[in-house]
């Protein structure tokens, strides 16, 4: 398949479109890990040609739990996408962390059981470097655009990834404040690993909507709270996105797109030829195919 995008934005709660597109059409693909979450949108925005995907689906019917990530993923490497802004809905674990801000998280905690979080495996043994979850270059870019913006926004700090459905209890939450956690949410980490895998540049655009359940003021959280935090949020989130891409360099200046390049431990010769066929887009430069 031809490139039809390089860049991919993935939407998450209160995010099912992105406005502004232009020649929009919609692509449902099947992957060899299933189906995406929904079609991908694609177009073009600010003349950068551009894939969106609903995370939840549109009208949001897919559980953090329940989402296809490495469906979602190689869709986008699929797609020739290079690099992936991920939108977010998330808690705030610190004081400093207003609802309405947004913050670009540069580590991950998780506390997530069971999610497939790898291509690999099967007879193929891959260990990516992980120490810094999150493109530098493409953080950076967004930071400086929320700023141009005068949207109110962190760089750096930590995401830690929960199981949910549910919301944490007080005493999860203040766990998680004395660990100098930064932000809560359901979702992103397995993405990042996965677009580290498909050594696609990630970055996480994580918009605050509450104070989770520690705050004084925000003892419980309910979803009528978030959803109107979360439509405020949007508008800037798609502000920003629009800003980033029209400023995203051609070429990337990080060590994204060769991850894997001294990841693969298996022999290629020993790599079963059906497992070969199905990651070939991914590893298919290095085993020979």
């Amino acid at each position: 398949m031809q490139p039809r995008a390089t860049i991919g934005i993935i939407g998450g709660s209160g995010l099912y479109a992105m406005p502004g597109f232009e020649t929009k059409e919609e692509l449902r693909l099947e992957t060899p890990f299933g189906e995406p979450s929904d079609a991908y949108v694609l177009g073009t925005l600010e003349g950068v040609r551009v894939a969106f995907l609903a995370r939840h689906g549109r009208g949001h019917r897919i559980a953090p739990s329940e989402l296809n990530f490495r469906a979602n993923i190689y869709g986008m490497k699929m797609l020739g996408v290079e690099r992936i802004l991920s939108l977010s809905a998330v808690g705030s674990l610190k004081e400093e962390h207003r609802p309405l801000d947004f913050v670009i998280p540069d580590q991950f905690v998780d506390r997530t059981r069971g999610r497939i979080s790898t291509f690999f495996g099967r007879g193929i043994v891959a260990h990516i470097s992980f120490a810094d979850p999150v493109c530098p270059q493409l953080a950076n870019m967004v930071h400086n655009s929320a700023g141009e913006l005068g949207i109110n926004s962190k760089l750096g700090g930590t995401y830690l990834c929960m199981e949910g459905p549910a919301f944490s209890t007080r005493a999860e939450s203040n766990l998680y404040r004395s660990w100098g956690m930064d932000v809560i949410g359901m979702t992103n980490l397995t993405e990042a690993k996965l677009a580290r895998e498909a050594e696609i540049c990630y970055v996480t655009i994580a918009m605050v909507t509450d104070y989770d359940c520690w705050h004084s003021e925000h003892e419980a959280v309910t979803v009528d709270q978030i959803l109107q935090t979360l439509k405020q949020n949007a508008e800037n989130a798609c502000k920003l996105v629009r800003h980033a891409v029209s400023r995203m360099p051609k070429t990337r200046a990080c060590k994204c797109g060769s991850a894997l390049k001294h990841a693969i431990l298996t022999d290629p010769a020993a790599i079963p030829q059906n497992i070969k066929d199905e990651l070939g887009l991914l590893i298919g430069k290095y085993t020979g195919g």
